[in-house]
């Protein structure tokens, strides 16, 4: 009987605590994170701290913490990046497969380093990623193989009506992910300015082209 009545006063002073705590208010994590971020890093060359910017469909998908957006607002975000989707001016999808092969080998660009942020002192970092060719057995895995992309999509002649929706898709997909994805981590080629149309054909043709190695 004694230890009970030791214990009720102890067990009212924890449920004292607990409440108190309940009362406190929640930190503000989205502004210490920027706060933090802010205070982390400064302009350097051509990398301005302007890049830690968010623009709306990224700020939607960090909330989100990896989670699924809800419908409404991930068909926005697709929505919106769909219509800023701009097709070659001369139609023509598909350039050199060989000059495709050098910017998906190539990673550098952006860096504070680099004398211009243009795209044509860009590399698409394709490896980085992505399973391309056979012949390259150095590669990234956090998207999927894109060995014999093509062929596997029956593209036997990418200038043929039948191919067309692929053709048209790949594009999209390079010019801005998030048309497909609202949270894509794929860079927004596009976009994003990070390659320039001439690059972005180089890179359909390697894709694409029956003759590069990615569809042998």
């Amino acid at each position: 009987m004694n230890l009970f009545r030791q214990l009720i006063p102890l067990t009212a002073f924890g449920m004292a605590l607990a409440g108190c705590a309940a009362l406190e208010p929640k930190p503000d994590y989205d502004a210490l994170a920027t706060q933090m971020m802010k205070a982390s890093f400064r302009d350097e060359g051509i990398a301005t701290v302007d890049r830690l910017e968010q623009d709306a469909s990224n700020a939607a998908c960090s909330k989100a913490q990896g989670g699924a957006l809800p419908e409404e607002a991930a068909n926005a975000i697709q929505q919106a990046a769909l219509k800023g989707v701009r097709l070659p001016a001369d139609g023509q999808y598909l350039g050199d497969w060989r000059e495709g092969e050098k910017l998906a080998q190539n990673g550098r660009g952006m860096t504070w380093t680099d004398k211009s942020a243009a795209p044509a002192s860009n590399g698409g970092n394709c490896y980085n990623c992505h399973q391309i060719t056979k012949a390259e057995i150095s590669y990234g895995t956090l998207g999927p193989s894109l060995y014999q992309y093509g062929k596997n999509r029956g593209v036997t002649d990418p200038a043929s009506a039948a191919a067309q929706p692929i053709v048209e898709y790949t594009w999209t997909k390079m010019w801005n992910a998030k048309a497909y994805n609202a949270c894509s981590g794929m860079p927004r080629f596009g976009h994003g300015g990070l390659l320039d149309e001439t690059q972005l054909k180089h890179l359909m043709a390697l894709l694409l082209d029956p003759k590069s190695p990615v569809n042998q």
